[in-house]
């Protein structure tokens, strides 16, 4: 397991993170999640021999019972693992039960530390942008919690780059705590963000954190153009993400990725995660399992590297179009590119 500088800071983070969004059975996640006490216990035990040393989860995961069942299996290990949680959803009816106020943000994790039995959270991320509250509000009420000792660092989720731009802009100008890391949905499927957020990760020192790297199990080798999605996938149920706009380029995805799996000797998911992992910016990628034999194949993604030519097939079967204003920059100022600027136009030259 490789350990990766989260960001602009001195926090060393495994290279896969387990996910939790599928312990509990209530709420927010009950259509992925079911698992219970006594089997989240066996996989982070799995996890953490493997050297993973971050775990991830949401208040609004199972409406907190994910945070409990995190903080039941870690409470005589704590000082081991890392826990990042997450707070923005609604967690009651009130009309201040929501958002990122400084009202609901100090709130919350108070609650949040209770549910996961400790006394600090590592990583602290807004789960998504709250467009009423001014950013300075939002900012300056996690630089409470950091220094009052209840937060360590904090992190973003799901915010578009100019959210994420202004939001270091303020903590710059404020001289308040910057987010350090940004959890976002990007997989072999869905590669929008290296339009804006991977450039902006590279420029600013954001580390990068994956939510859903296999796109929600469909590149985990179980669907293809000719075969019906397996009963109790998560795309047979209610939950669509993340949506679907073109099946035959997702199909011809899968197909390429099941090629290079088994050219490689590998599984589709080892592949799809290898080839994430090797992606400028991305610090981790988090991985969710119902089961011990499906978080072991994903846990091996650590152990190998896809090739040159392997990512190149993959690269072009999956490329995103050069929407405006990237194609006139490839065309104009591809003399004076930035890191930043390369890691979407760098190979387009």
């Amino acid at each position: 397991m490789e350990y990766r500088q989260l960001g602009h800071s001195g926090l060393r983070v495994s290279e896969i993170t387990l996910g939790t969004m599928t312990f509990g059975d209530a709420g927010t996640g009950a259509a992925i999640g079911g698992v219970p006490l006594s089997q989240a216990r066996a996989l982070v035990d799995q996890a953490l021999e493997a050297g993973v040393n971050m775990i991830d989860t949401a208040d609004v995961y199972s409406n907190g019972r994910s945070e409990e069942i995190v903080g039941e299996i870690l409470q005589d290990r704590r000082e081991d693992v890392l826990i990042a949680t997450k707070a923005r959803f609604p967690m009651g009816t009130g009309p201040n039960d929501a958002g990122l106020s400084r009202q609901y943000l100090l709130r919350a994790c108070e609650a949040s530390l209770r549910r996961l039995r400790t006394d600090h959270i590592d990583l602290y991320q807004v789960h998504q942008r709250d467009g009423i509250t001014p950013v300075e509000e939002t900012l300056d009420a996690l630089d409470t919690l950091v220094h009052d000792g209840k937060v360590r660092y904090i992190g973003c989720s799901n915010h578009s780059a100019w959210h994420l731009m202004k939001a270091l802009g303020t903590s710059e100008r404020l001289g308040l705590e910057r987010y350090v890391s940004q959890q976002i949905y990007y997989s072999l499927l869905h590669r929008e963000a290296e339009y804006e957020l991977v450039p902006l990760s590279v420029d600013e020192q954001v580390g990068i954190l994956v939510w859903s790297p296999l796109a929600g199990g469909l590149l985990s080798g179980k669907y293809g153009r000719d075969r019906t999605a397996p009963a109790g996938s998560r795309h047979t149920t209610e939950w669509s993400e993340p949506p679907i706009y073109d099946q035959d380029k997702m199909y011809a995805i899968i197909e390429a990725l099941v090629e290079v799996a088994r050219e490689h000797g590998h599984s589709p998911a080892q592949t799809a995660l290898a080839y994430l992992l090797a992606k400028p910016a991305v610090t981790s990628v988090v991985v969710g399992a119902r089961s011990g034999e499906q978080l072991d194949d994903n846990l091996e993604a650590t152990s190998w590297t896809l090739d040159e030519g392997a990512r190149q097939r993959l690269d072009e079967v999956s490329a995103i179009p050069l929407l405006y204003p990237y194609w006139h920059q490839r065309n104009t100022a591809h003399d004076r590119l930035s890191p930043g600027d390369l890691t979407l136009l760098g190979g387009r030259l």
